[in-house]
């Protein structure tokens, strides 16, 4: 799996989120609000990330009235006249390796102002735009937990067939890339095969990778902890590749 989903494993793992619910909410809220306002549609029938993002709020106990309030701001029917944004930060960790911090705000100033807060704490270099984004592409990005390495296996090679382009198997956890069209199509055969996706999003995937270990791995692991911590922020993704060991010292921190 990548750096990032290497991280993201282990912090679901950890499952230490109870304290960060409110956290969580909002971000979720506003991955709603956006989902709505760019599908363009209020309709989860009609608007499949908005589907996406309202099984993941539902999945997080989030109460349904939160859930209809955040797609009515989305399509501007709400009287609060906030207007989410989504907006990429890029940077550097302590080792080098490229952070790409996708957010949604209202306010960019605050935000910039947060996310170069945390990288300079961090140790890390908040760069200029395009300063690393070149190094991801945009891809769908689903993953299930928990499943034998002969279903997952048989569960990729239909979801190449539907559109995918490469899958990974590792620690009993499935990792599918495809291009972010393919997104639904994948999904959708993860649950035909009786299995539920932990994680269905278009994210950012690394072309190259940078191995980081010892303590520039652990510094770049809790920078970006500390990013994802932010309430404006949605997704951190990285193309460090951590050493075993490092990843096994941040999991038991």
């Amino acid at each position: 799996m990548s750096g990032h989903s290497k991280w993201a494993t282990i912090k679901h793992k950890k499952a230490a989120l109870d304290a960060k619910k409110g956290a969580a909410f909002t971000r979720l809220a506003r991955e709603v609000s956006v989902a709505a306002r760019e599908g363009g549609s209020g309709d989860v029938n009609m608007n499949f990330r908005l589907r996406l993002a309202v099984d993941k709020a539902r999945a997080a106990n989030m109460p349904g009235e939160n859930v209809e309030r955040a797609i009515k701001k989305g399509l501007g029917v709400s009287d609060s006249g906030a207007r989410f944004e989504e907006i990429a930060y890029e940077g550097y960790g302590p080792g080098g390796a490229a952070i790409l911090v996708k957010a949604m705000t209202d306010n960019r100033n605050r935000t910039a102002s947060e996310v170069r807060a945390a990288f300079t704490r961090g140790g890390g270099n908040l760069g200029e735009t395009g300063s690393v984004g070149w190094v991801f592409d945009s891809k769908a990005i689903v993953t299930v937990d928990d499943v034998d390495e002969a279903k997952a296996e048989e569960v990729a090679l239909a979801a190449i067939d539907a559109g995918a382009d490469d899958f990974k198997v590792e620690d009993g956890s499935l990792e599918i890339i495809g291009p972010p069209a393919s997104l639904e199509a994948i999904t959708k055969i993860v649950k035909a095969a009786g299995l539920e996706a932990s994680n269905a999003t278009i994210g950012m995937v690394p072309k190259t990778t940078l191995a980081l270990d010892g303590g520039s791995a652990v510094q770049t692991l809790r920078l970006m902890d500390r990013l994802e911590e932010l309430d404006d922020v949605q997704q951190v993704f990285t193309n460090a590749d951590f050493a075993k060991e490092a990843l096994e010292e941040y999991g038991a921190a």
